[in-house]
């Protein structure tokens, strides 16, 4: 067959990706990407297409090589590929930064504003003092409780009324309650049955008399007049619930998950700032009782259930800042990933079993939640989407250099020989602390999709 000519014989056509251009830069083919062996070549004769879509050589112009059928074909596959994976790449970056950069940016942003234009809600005028009742849940052994009743006595500064109710979890090993009983405002009960930590609290609630309800863990501990403080934020009738401040111990502030911590808290201040923080922090947060209802079984996240139907109710969730607990564990990598797998896939539990939170018109902080709680659940996937882009160049340029193949020995090499100085020792923490907390992502989401509820653990 000769050059230039298709299959069936006819006159080939020309090239529909070639733009004719005169002077510098040369032209080029926009399928091939090559430029014309002689500048002063018209670029209508450089590359032609047969009828059958092909790029063959003009027949007048020997010099450029005729392309076969299968090396045409793998030419614009491996391009095609290449294409695909860079913007596969660019979506999961933009993806990225756009939940973990911008939207945080931006509701500071709204949020700063918001501060200046709108003055704070006034307290009711006269309203006396609520009753406070705080509530702690607890499976943990009776001189861990008692410890913990103690410290709640001593945080009491400012607060009139008060009363502390232990639930004991039906499902742990029974506790003496009148050991428990270490003053007149305490008081102690079991929780519902089957057991676990929704049905312990609701038997807590029903037997405590405050018109403010404290929720609490048994392994913090709170800063003297944190509860006082908490319970200023309820003059404001708007307000509904309110979240305090957990403050990490010393050793696990300056870490990985202190540090995260630290980006969460001020995020969550901003939100509460714009109108409401999605959820709260277990260790301390506040509730009007009016607003309580009783929390289903094997529910994993109640400071997130409960404040949802708040602001579903129409109130808000503020932040309290100056409401302070303290956290006496340390942050261990089993356990941190323990917790992450569990309160990832509690919010794919609250998606199944509250569904107006996805619905943009009957939750007033539909964006925050999506933005805050639902699209970081993609990020293993984004990263996985980004490191595909340097793995599939990679190989590409193997095809033509092969000796380039000892680089990522290399490259192991080089980052265990790293990790022997103080820089190399930071940067595995931080990779193993992400790649633990990215994994449990997904196990959460797979635990979401097979609905599998039962993953609350004591840690």
């Amino acid at each position: 067959m000769p050059k230039g000519r298709g299959a069936s014989g006819s006159k080939p056509q020309r090239c529909p990706q070639i733009v004719a251009k005169s002077g510098p830069p040369p032209p080029v083919c926009a399928l091939c990407r090559r430029a014309p062996p002689r500048p002063e070549t018209p670029i209508e004769s450089s590359c032609l297409l047969d009828n059958d879509g092909m790029r063959r050589a003009p027949a007048d112009d020997p010099s450029l090589p005729d392309v076969g059928e299968d090396e045409n074909r793998g030419c614009w596959s491996a391009r095609c590929a290449m294409r695909f994976v860079g913007e596969l790449a660019a979506l999961c970056a933009a993806g990225i930064v756009g939940v973990w950069v911008l939207y945080p940016l931006t509701v500071a942003a709204l949020a700063r504003v918001r501060r200046r234009t709108s003055p704070p809600g006034s307290a009711t005028p006269g309203h006396p003092s609520p009753m406070v009742s705080v509530i702690i849940a607890t499976r943990d052994d009776a001189d861990a409780v008692r410890d913990r009743i103690q410290d709640c006595l001593r945080a009491m500064d400012g607060v009139a009324q008060f009363e502390v109710v232990i639930a004991i979890d039906r499902s742990a090993a029974p506790i003496d309650g009148d050991s428990l009983r270490i003053a007149p405002s305490v008081s102690v009960v079991l929780g519902d049955a089957p057991g676990g930590k929704s049905p312990t609290i609701n038997a807590a609630v029903r037997a405590a008399r405050g018109d403010l309800l404290v929720f609490t863990d048994s392994r913090q501990r709170f800063e003297p007049g944190a509860i006082a403080k908490l319970a200023t934020a309820f003059g404001d009738p708007r307000v509904g619930a309110a979240s305090g401040r957990l403050e990490l111990g010393a050793g696990t502030s300056r870490s990985v998950v202190g540090r995260y911590w630290s980006y969460e808290r001020w995020l969550r201040r901003c939100e509460a700032a714009l109108h409401s923080c999605v959820g709260t922090t277990g260790a301390i947060w506040a509730l009007r009782r009016t607003l309580w209802h009783p929390l289903p079984a094997r529910l994993i996240l109640d400071d997130v259930y409960a404040p949802m139907r708040v602001v579903l109710a129409g109130h808000r969730v503020v932040f309290v800042d100056d409401a302070r607990a303290f956290d006496t564990r340390r942050a261990e990598p089993k356990k941190e990933y323990q917790r992450k797998v569990r309160t990832l896939t509690g919010v794919l539990q609250l998606c199944a079993w509250l569904p107006q939170l996805l619905v943009p018109g009957r939750n007033p902080i539909w964006t925050q939640f999506i933005f805050h709680k639902l699209l970081r659940l993609l990020t293993p996937y984004w990263l996985i989407g980004i490191l595909a882009l340097p793995v599939v160049w990679f190989l590409r340029l193997l095809e033509s250099q092969p000796h380039l193949a000892t680089i990522p020995m290399v490259g192991v090499t080089a980052l265990a020989t790293m990790t022997k100085s103080r820089v190399g020792r930071a940067a595995r923490e931080i990779a193993r602390w992400g790649i633990m907390l990215q994994a449990a992502v997904v196990v959460a989401v797979v635990n979401g999709v097979r609905r599998r509820w039962d993953v609350w653990r004591p840690l």
